[in-house]
């Protein structure tokens, strides 16, 4: 019997593995990708800290999406619903957040 050597190996360096907290994530794209910038905002803080972006082609977005879907649903039934502090407006539409941005002005 063959070996399977299809396997994917996937390393996860130690300085990756800590992880990055963030409160905010803003989306965009382009006919080509798009692209996710995880925030970190802490109160006081004049500045919000864009900690990582990830570029995607499109149909890997949609992969997201769907695993992120998946994911929710498991976690919903062996947790409960995850309810949200406030509903989204339509324009905060781009962006994923705990809270209201407010748009700057120029």
């Amino acid at each position: 019997m063959a070996e399977n050597n299809n396997q994917l190996q996937i390393e996860l360096k130690p300085e990756v593995a800590d992880g990055i907290y963030s409160n905010l994530a803003i989306l965009t794209h382009s006919s080509s990708e798009f692209v996710a910038d995880f925030v970190q905002m802490m109160p006081g803080m004049p500045k919000a800290q864009v900690r990582s972006r990830i570029i995607m082609a499109p149909e890997h977005a949609k992969r997201l999406l769907m695993a992120l879907q998946d994911n929710v649903q498991k976690y919903e039934k062996q947790f409960g619903t995850i309810r949200l502090t406030q509903p989204q407006q339509q324009n905060e539409a781009r962006t994923i957040a705990p809270f209201t941005i407010k748009q700057g002005e120029a």
